[in-house]
């Protein structure tokens, strides 16, 4: 089994990044300055980057030797109808575009809604993210489409949708957002070790081992209803024991990075960095 290793950081700019220099670069600096490893860039809304900002956001990376990956904006769907589809692929190719220009390796996105069939949603998901992954790597970009899974039960990105596009799909592999998988039910689930385990498990039957030791995982507390996903939570507030699921990644294995969506997100990510430690050295 290989030794487990992971990377933290926050979903967007830490809250605590100073004014100067600011944007995504200060938000680079900052992230090293606090002791994280990793961050992803929230262009959550739109996509409103030049290349000469990301050329700057991509050399202070490399200078501060920090992996990046991009949230694409939230108004992309796979599944979107005919005439609304091109809209919301520029949104995910602006991402990828852009976000490779500023050294990002991996592009997050929300895949978007059933619209009252699953079946077809997936199938139709499937067929257009194979064409945004031609049209990447035509243009020479290498970077990797991660569809987020989602943490309300009517939306498009359930475990079985974004494993399906992975296996499905090369240069897509999934974005396993654990708060989201244990709110999606709106019944508490998937919150034991060895429900953890089982989800880790069929990950690596569906996509093979090296999935677990690539992998890209969104965690918080979360707030939840019957219908899923209410809002995020601190850990302290939440109820998902973030503890038994990472000692159940060390115990597979599994490596890759860890982005913290909680209202206080430096804060509660140095404190899993932490309790990531203290695992990998029990």
């Amino acid at each position: 089994m290989p030794a487990a290793n992971f990377i933290f950081g926050t979903v967007g700019a830490p809250t605590s990044t100073p004014p100067k220099p600011g944007g995504s670069a200060g938000a680079v600096q900052q992230m090293k300055a606090l002791g994280l490893g990793t961050l992803e860039l929230g262009w959550v809304q739109s996509v409103r980057v030049t290349p000469a900002t990301c050329e700057l956001i991509a050399a202070t990376a490399k200078q501060h030797s920090l992996p990046l990956s991009v949230h694409a904006p939230y108004f992309i769907n796979l599944n979107a109808k005919k005439d609304e589809w091109p809209n919301s692929r520029k949104r995910l190719m602006d991402a990828a575009h852009f976000g490779n220009l500023a050294g990002a390796t991996d592009i997050i996105f929300h895949p978007g809604s059933y619209f009252e069939r699953p079946q077809a949603a997936l199938k139709l998901a499937i067929q257009r993210l194979r064409g945004c992954v031609r049209e990447l790597r035509k243009a020479g970009n290498p970077a990797t489409l991660r569809p987020e899974l989602m943490g309300k039960s009517a939306m498009l990105g359930s475990l079985e949708d974004v494993l399906q596009m992975a296996l499905q799909v090369p240069g897509v592999l999934p974005c396993l957002d654990i708060a989201h998988l244990h709110a999606r039910g709106g019944d508490g689930s998937i919150n034991t070790a060895a429900e953890f385990r089982v989800v880790l498990q069929h990950m690596r039957a569906v996509l093979g081992a090296a999935a677990l030791r690539n992998m890209h995982i969104h965690i918080s507390g979360i707030a939840y209803g019957p219908k899923g996903e209410e809002k995020h939570l601190t850990f302290a507030e939440g109820d998902l024991r973030y503890r038994d699921f990472l000692k159940v990644l060390a115990e597979l294995g599994c490596s890759g990075r860890m982005l913290v969506e909680s209202p206080i997100m430096e804060t509660d990510a140095l404190h899993l960095q932490r309790v990531w430690r203290r695992i990998n050295r029990a």
